[in-house]
């Protein structure tokens, strides 16, 4: 197979937006032509997501964000009280509370303002592209929207009221803005960015750093001192509320002091790498990356250099912070990714070009159903879907058959069952929490509690074949992620006399429910 090859055009500083730019054409496209392309990208995602529309809220959404975006609505709180303050900034909340007060509050309102921020994602991924590939032969745009939309963790995100897929969306707008030299644009962008994720400064960072150092343009490098006033700002008025620069010590613990310690840190950044470039079939976009590395100059340009510095500088801050190690933070990079496996396949002939594509397509749409042999987070495939809809299952009896008695369950379930705006019960129950399922836990929130009723779900994926049974990997997670199998129905019964009544299962899924 013989590659065609490309001569790299490099410059030493960023030129101008050129006239056939994406961001020049586009200042000349008339705004009905832009919100046209944005609506037609908007109503496939909201068609692909109608089964989900009104799926209840899961996990941090209902544990952290809504919450907070509800304090905001109702209380104008930035910094929230009805969960644990963080160092997250106010922006996704705030955008989901300004939604609310215009159309008002309900789960498929949320649902359809996030899958609008993820469609302006889409959009300006396809830009992207186009702005990237502008040397590489064919339309690698339409295959890398193809890839991101049917990119099990997009797809679940895209809809899901969480930071990272807003965060993917303005990364990508900011990137797009620096490689035309709208600094002052790509500054106020990246403000945008990091008052939406703190993990975002990664981004202003690089652009200043690469203006300073390889450009020897200070003037235009002090424009990125705005996104951290702004999140100077926020981090102060955090404090002041809380007493704790990042809201709550517990919280900074376990995402900042927690993964720091070399073994996770290494661990979690090999899962990164794993994630990234082989999971979902992604090692088939792999090959034409490496392959057209080889064999051509595609990559050979000071874009290319820019971009992976960023995907480079994401994956070690998100492997470095941020203690659940969730497959979402790794979001940002997905474009450039995509980007990249596009540009490689372009140096491939049409045939081995298009078996691949079809290939990785068919294993990212398989992604969204196939649950792999160890733990991962629920939330990146339908296996969320199981997850919540189970649990609304389990609300809707204690709803009917057990309205007033006090129930023992788990951090964020207790939040749904407390508090009616979630969606999953209509009046609020009183809850005994622990935080997880560890046996001592539980037997002592019950005794100090005294719950009439217990709910016990299944929250990690360990089926019966998967590598959990394997001793040494399970004293692996014992001794570096304080890992203990949750209490049995048997020691429930034998320890707390309290005994089985209703079960519901979904694909390798459960809840139970006990009584006295």
């Amino acid at each position: 197979m013989r590659a065609r090859s490309v001569k790299s055009v490099s410059s030493r500083k960023p030129a101008a937006a050129s006239s056939n730019s994406p961001m020049h054409a586009a200042s000349r496209t008339p705004l009905t032509s832009y919100l046209l392309v944005f609506g037609v990208m908007l109503a496939g995602l909201l068609a692909l997501h109608i089964p989900y529309l009104s799926l209840p809220y899961f996990w941090d959404e209902l544990g952290q964000f809504v919450p907070a975006a509800l304090d905001i609505l109702r209380d104008n709180a930035w910094v929230p009280h009805s969960t644990v303050p963080n160092v997250h900034p106010p922006g996704v909340m705030a955008y989901l509370a300004l939604v609310w007060r215009v159309f008002g509050y309900s789960v498929p309102a949320t649902r359809v303002a996030m899958l609008a921020v993820a469609a302006a994602g889409v959009y300006a991924t396809f830009l992207l592209c186009i702005r990237m590939c502008r040397r590489v032969p064919g339309v690698p745009a339409f295959i890398v929207a193809g890839l991101l939309i049917v990119t099990p963790l997009f797809y679940m995100q895209s809809m899901m009221a969480q930071l990272d897929m807003p965060a993917m969306t303005l990364t990508v707008v900011a990137l797009l803005l620096f490689l035309d030299a709208r600094y002052l644009a790509c500054a106020l962008a990246c403000t945008a960015l990091v008052l939406a994720k703190e993990t975002g400064a990664i981004a202003p960072a690089l652009f200043a750093a690469w203006l300073v150092v390889r450009d020897r343009n200070i003037k235009q490098a002090a424009w990125f001192v705005l996104p951290f006033i702004a999140l100077a700002i926020w981090l102060f008025v955090l404090w002041r509320a809380t007493g704790h620069i990042l809201g709550d010590p517990g919280f900074a613990h376990y995402n900042v002091g927690y993964q720091l310690h070399p073994v996770r840190f290494g661990a979690t950044l090999l899962r990164r790498l794993y994630y990234l470039f082989l999971a979902d079939f992604r090692w088939i976009g792999t090959i034409a990356i490496v392959y057209a590395w080889r064999k051509t100059r595609f990559f050979r340009t000071w874009e290319w250099a820019l971009a992976g510095l960023f995907v480079a500088g994401h994956i070690v801050l998100v492997s470095a912070f941020g203690g659940a190690a969730l497959e979402r933070y790794l979001l940002p990079a997905f474009p450039m990714l995509y980007i990249a496996m596009a540009t490689g396949w372009a140096a491939m002939s049409r045939r081995w070009r298009n078996v691949s594509q079809a290939a990785l397509m068919a294993g990212l749409f398989l992604g969204l159903y196939w649950n792999p042999p160890f733990p991962f987070p629920l939330e990146n495939n339908l296996a969320m879907a199981d997850f919540v809809e189970l649990q609304k299952a389990a609300a809707g009896y204690l709803d009917r058959d057990l309205p007033h008695a006090v129930v023992a369950s788990a951090w964020p379930y207790t939040g749904a069952l407390r508090n009616p705006s979630l969606e999953y019960t209509h009046h609020a129950h009183r809850v005994v929490e622990t935080n997880d399922f560890h046996t001592a836990n539980v037997i002592q929130a019950c005794e100090t509690g005294k719950p009439d009723v217990l709910v016990l779900y299944s929250r990690t994926w360990e089926p019966h074949w998967g590598v959990l049974g394997n001793q040494l990997f399970e004293r692996f997670l014992r001794t570096y992620y304080d890992y203990e199998p949750q209490i049995t129905s048997d020691q429930v019964e034998s320890r707390l006399a309290m005994h089985p009544v209703l079960r519901w299962e979904q694909r390798g899924q459960w809840v139970e429910i006990f009584t006295r």
